[in-house]
């Protein structure tokens, strides 16, 4: 199975051809004003953002005027070194888990492939040889439940459902009834994707926390939002959303696969400064890969 190195740079080499050219251009030939300009382009065109692209575009100017006797691998590790500082801190890792179960709750609008995700990740817990209950709590669309329980099935992870339209919180209720009596390490509670800014959403996230703590009152301990990375910084104002109602501890960024706007990952942390667990990198389960800010900078900057 590829890392996660190994499938990013393919994904973005497939999707973005424009960005490594550009950059593969830069590295290999003389840096002058129509260089910068072709990196500057090719960066927007990824979806880094104006912050982003000015500083790194700005450092690598600096970093030639005091040294005109640049070596072509030092253009890269001004980039590196740029990107790296701008996503210190992105990094999100889980130690093992403190709490029996210890309840993630998965958020975000419909579309962005959050119920897929939520099975996903039931997958890797599973892998490392954790037991994980899955919680249906989207009981809003039709055809979550449906979903969720394929998914479920397909991938031998435990999961505790209801019907369309049911009390979403008291399947949350019974999700940690089962999760605590069967002893499993994980709860993953995939919730309903309505629009963010419907009030009537953010009250049943908020009834699903409630029920939650009666059984811990640390639950949930987990609050990520899943976004869509196609969308760019377009995300940036959901999870803004998402955040002040219901106070996100971190993110998984999906579809990284189907975009070239692999850079949109930089505008949303950079803009939220919460740390991203996993990215999405295609529809195997084993797509769902942990995030690693210098892998990501790697594929970025094409640096073995």
């Amino acid at each position: 199975m590829k890392g996660f190195f190994a499938k990013l740079k393919e994904k973005i080499t497939e999707k973005a051809p424009g960005l490594h050219k550009a950059i593969g251009n830069l590295f290999q030939k003389k840096l002058d004003d129509a260089s910068i300009e072709e990196l500057e382009e090719a960066l927007y065109e990824a979806d880094f953002g104006v912050e982003t692209t000015e500083e790194i575009i700005e450092a690598i100017q600096q970093a030639y005027k005091s040294e005109k006797t640049l070596r072509q691998q030092d253009l890269s590790t001004i980039g590196t070194t740029v990107l790296g500082r701008i996503l210190e801190g992105a990094e999100g890792r889980l130690s093992s888990p403190e709490n029996t179960p210890e309840v993630i709750c998965l958020l975000g609008v419909n579309g962005a492939g959050k119920t897929t995700t939520s099975a996903k990740l039931a997958w890797h817990f599973k892998e490392q040889g954790h037991n994980t209950l899955l919680g249906a709590c989207d009981t809003f669309r039709a055809a979550a439940n449906e979903q969720i329980q394929n998914w479920a099935q397909r991938l031998d992870v435990d999961i505790v459902s209801s019907h369309h339209g049911a009390d979403s919180a008291a399947v949350a209720y019974d999700s940690y009834e089962a999760a605590k009596s069967r002893n499993h390490s994980y709860l993953l509670v995939d919730t309903a994707g309505r629009l963010h800014n419907k009030a009537n959403l953010m009250e049943e996230l908020k009834k699903i926390r409630r029920v939650l703590q009666k059984k811990d009152p640390n639950a949930p301990h987990h609050r990520w939002l899943v976004l869509d990375g196609s969308l760019g910084t377009n995300s940036i104002e959901q999870a803004k959303a998402f955040h002040e109602g219901f106070g996100l501890t971190g993110l998984i960024i999906t579809k990284l696969d189907g975009t070239s706007r692999g850079g949109a990952l930089v505008g949303i942390y950079r803009e939220l400064k919460l740390p991203i667990y996993f990215v999405g990198l295609g529809e195997a389960p084993e797509d769902l890969q942990p995030f690693d800010t210098n892998d990501y900078i790697r594929a970025i900057f094409e640096v073995e």
